[in-house]
């Protein structure tokens, strides 16, 4: 089983689906869509698992996020000015106008793999059951 196919954590995290059944999206709109971008679906309409379980739930994304960017600030800057001879001005003012594009996608990422470690996949949600004929 690849890394990015249906079934693994990769998969559910990085196209924004449901943890359980990996069928339905998370969010109600595409991810650059930047119209009602933080809005999520209550339940998956396929498996019923709820996404959004608790309110504070997604309070431990917040961490993720925030370990994610600072690191991937550091690295940015330090690439460009470093590596690629830009002044800090330079290099910061990129690292803002790229945050600024890719904010959304961070947020929903952080919030994927949140409720990824708390919400296992289950193969026997991902098909629907099919009732089956004669069966009484």
């Amino acid at each position: 089983m690849g890394v990015f196919r249906k079934g693994s954590k990769a998969y559910s995290i990085f196209n924004f689906k449901c943890p359980k059944c990996h069928e339905t999206d998370m969010f109600c709109t595409p991810t650059f869509a930047f119209k009602r971008p933080f809005d999520m679906e209550e339940r998956c309409a396929h498996c019923g698992q709820h996404l959004m379980p608790e309110p504070g739930f997604y309070y431990g994304a917040m961490f993720i996020s925030y370990i994610f960017m600072g690191w991937f600030c550091i690295g940015f800057v330090a690439l460009f000015h470093w590596v690629f001879d830009w002044s800090i001005e330079a290099s910061f003012a990129l690292l803002i106008a790229v945050c600024a594009v890719f904010f959304v996608y961070i947020f929903r990422l952080a919030r994927a793999i949140w409720i990824n470690l708390n919400v296992h996949y289950d193969p026997s949600k991902g098909h629907k059951n099919m009732p089956t004929e004669g069966v009484k």
